[in-house]
């Protein structure tokens, strides 16, 4: 039962134990956690190629350096989360960190070591300790995805279905009893209805809805808006980071100059030489990832431009500890040991989704979710630097904790083979429409907004909505929406969430954003009627 080939996609009738949506570091992780358990995991493209997790640079923070501490990693997450942070949660994520490493170890991935053989550790932006352990300077993600990749196919009671896109979760009532799903390539009109007692949600970001973003093509907030759509509750939606150094030489998705560059002593500087970050914030490079975007933001937007100048720090040593970045450069012509690297910031990762608890359950029976498509309350406003991989090990490992020992009777009686039918082309290029919507959302939606701006946003999601009748476009358009409803309701700056018409912090909204799809709906709506009048 392992791999595609022991599927046969049109005659498959039976009932899955557990459906996994996602072959990131999430969904992997989970189904490794889950054996013996049989599950079945779909993945939108080859594991390993479509998912965000591979890409990541630096690694995974966790406290397991001498001198640091649970208390001072949560602390410092905390304090980089503006005010709205799931404290209780934040330091399970932590707490649970140090285990999760050992994990992944006992997996196969091989973190660097110091000459005493301890793991070797990096400080990153607004961490007070070095913490986060990587592997050769920028290469964790590719290392940790090859790992749990190697122990998936290894793993007999895990079916991996790759090239496998879900459009839809079906549901009785609120219980979510299956997913529906087609081949992701060509012209496919069969979809295909697969039942189980339990969804696990992993399907990654939404950096693909804007035009400038570090991640890759799937990553367009596909499982955000199916889970929306399905009755789920979405919180935060307002608040994408965005990555302050993305490699500016017009790549879709940008290349990415890891954050450990930073750490490792690089500057920013404009056209002129000037290190503009030591007149915005003291902590300079190293201040909070929002506040280092829009000082890059505020550069490039003044024709001054910003680059990462990494010739001092770093210099002869580069192509050696950050080998991903070295041939990202050197493919664009940039020598990053003698030249500057210019950057612009690039749609990088989202704190809001679908709304989950400590175990990972959704506000829907029979739905859990891990990993960037949730909104735990672990990075409140904006993310601590290198807890992505931490949450996203560690909410998987207790989803797969919750449901062995919790599993839901089967909601499944009679179903259809193939579900239904759908006249959409699966395609890695973007469609027209899709085009339209990234532009929009880099425009009006990005690292600074403002009421007229989100109003034409959502003047614009409103006309896609109107001309579509495609379930992966109608997913992605409604999860664009919430992320422009969250922003209207916000009428503060916080995080990764900055208007620049109300520029100011209030203690009013120290509070978390919950959402359900009729109440984003409205916002939209209010917002059109006000460009009509």
């Amino acid at each position: 039962m392992n791999g595609p080939a022991a599927f046969s996609p049109h005659s498959w009738t039976g009932i899955d134990d557990v459906v996994i949506v996602g072959g990131g570091l999430a969904g992997l992780f989970c189904a490794l956690k889950l054996a013996p358990r049989p599950v079945s995991v779909l993945a939108a493209a080859p594991v390993g190629t479509g998912a965000s997790s591979g890409w990541a640079q630096a690694g995974i923070a966790a406290a397991v350096s001498p001198g640091d501490t649970i208390e001072k990693h949560l602390e410092d997450t905390i304090k980089a989360g503006a005010g709205i942070v799931d404290e209780k949660i934040a330091r399970t994520m932590i707490a649970e960190g140090p285990a999760r490493i050992d994990d992944l170890l006992r997996y196969g991935v091989p973190f660097d070591r110091d000459l005493e053989g301890r793991l070797a550790v990096t400080r990153e932006a607004a961490h007070r300790e070095s913490r986060v352990v990587g592997v050769r300077g920028d290469m964790a993600g590719k290392a940790i995805m090859e790992a749990l990749i190697a122990a998936v196919r290894k793993t007999p009671s895990i079916r991996l279905l790759e090239g496998y896109v879900v459009e839809k979760l079906t549901t009785e009532g609120r219980y979510v009893t299956g997913v529906v799903a087609r081949p992701g390539s060509g012209r496919a009109t069969h979809r295909l209805a697969f039942p189980t007692r339990a969804v696990v949600l992993c399907t990654g970001g939404i950096g693909h809805l804007y035009a400038v973003t570090t991640n890759p093509s799937q990553s367009k907030g596909g499982g955000t808006g199916m889970a929306a759509r399905a009755g789920a509750v979405i919180a935060d939606p307002e608040f994408v980071q965005f990555h302050p150094t993305a490699i500016d030489v017009g790549g879709d998705p940008a290349p990415l100059a890891t954050e450990a560059l930073r750490g490792e002593g690089a500057t920013l500087v404009n056209a002129s030489g000037h290190r503009f970050m030591t007149d915005i914030h003291d902590d300079a490079e190293l201040a909070p990832r929002d506040i280092v975007a829009r000082g890059i933001f505020s550069e490039v937007k003044a024709g001054r431009g910003a680059f990462l100048d990494c010739t001092k720090a770093i210099g002869p040593s580069f192509k050696d500890h950050f080998p991903t970045v070295y041939k990202s450069c050197q493919e664009a012509g940039i020598d990053p040991v003698r030249q500057p690297i210019p950057v612009i910031p690039a749609a990088h990762y989202h704190m809001g989704g679908v709304l989950v608890d400590a175990d990972g359950r959704t506000s829907l029976d029979g739905l859990w979710a891990a990993g960037e498509v949730t909104s735990t309350g672990a990075h409140g406003a904006n993310r601590l630097a290198s807890n992505s991989l931490l949450e996203a090990v560690v909410f998987a490992g207790r989803i797969a904790e919750d449901i062995q020992g919790l599993l839901p009777a089967s909601k499944c009686d009679n179903w259809a083979s193939p579900a239904d039918e759908s006249d959409d082309i699966v395609t890695e290029n973007d469609s027209a429409a899709m085009r339209r919507l990234r532009q929009t959302m880099s425009e009006y939606v990005g690292v600074v907004r403002d009421l007229d701006g989100l109003t034409r946003a959502a003047r614009t999601i409103a006309e896609l909505e109107e001309d579509n009748d495609k379930a992966r476009f109608g997913n992605m358009l409604t999860t664009a929406k919430f992320v422009v409803a969250g922003a209207l309701l916000r009428e503060e700056s916080r995080g990764g969430h900055f208007r620049s018409d109300k520029p100011d912090t209030k203690p009013q909204w120290q509070r978390r954003t919950y959402l359900t799809r009729p109440e984003a709906d409205a916002v939209i709506s209010r917002a059109c009627e006000k460009v009509a009048g």
